[in-house]
């Protein structure tokens, strides 16, 4: 949130003083054509003035663009949508981190709710759907990396040896 601001000022006071040498001559008391202004208006001098309009008038360019954008023509919003519905691993896939997390704490929760068997049983679900997703390309891949990183992976509490096999074997289209 900083950075929109910060980059919104200095976006303000570069374009300000790029463009001030252009009129700055109009503030002066050499401006003899033209639009002109005094030297100072109520004891300030016009430069002060002349700035602050050019620096607002850039801010309120900027912002109207950003809005325009933004919440008259919606050119980013449909296509995040779109993004994100057809994405998996957002809508109801597991990346690997994300089966690790939710398998670290389905087991937290299956180890402290011992008594309670609804929460039992919905930690075996979720269990479950990690052990699911670790028969796909994207775990193969990550435990493949992990070997080669880490040294060899273990066996998670989540799914078997057989499964962790499938991973260190499976041959990848992109990389033969």
């Amino acid at each position: 949130m900083s950075q929109a601001v910060v980059s919104l000022l200095l976006w303000g006071t570069t374009i300000t003083l790029l463009v001030w040498p252009y009129v700055s001559w109009r503030f002066s008391s050499q401006c003899d054509a033209g639009f002109c202004f005094s030297d100072s208006i109520a004891s300030i001098p016009s430069t002060y003035f002349g700035l602050a309009v050019i620096f607002m008038s850039v801010m309120f360019a900027v912002l109207l663009v950003g809005y325009l954008y933004d919440q008259v023509f919606s050119l980013w919003t449909e296509w995040r949508s779109v993004d994100m519905e057809r994405n998996p691993y957002v809508t109801y896939a597991l990346s690997p981190n994300w089966a690790m997390m939710i398998a670290l704490q389905a087991e937290t929760l299956k180890r402290t709710s011992a008594g309670d068997e609804a929460m039992v049983a919905q930690a075996d679900w979720y269990l479950k759907w990690c052990e699911i997703y670790t028969e796909g390309e994207m775990f193969a891949r990550a435990v493949q990396r992990w070997d080669a990183d880490l040294g060899e992976t273990p066996t998670f509490w989540f799914t078997s040896d057989e499964a962790m096999q499938r991973a260190r074997n499976s041959v990848f289209g992109d990389e033969a």
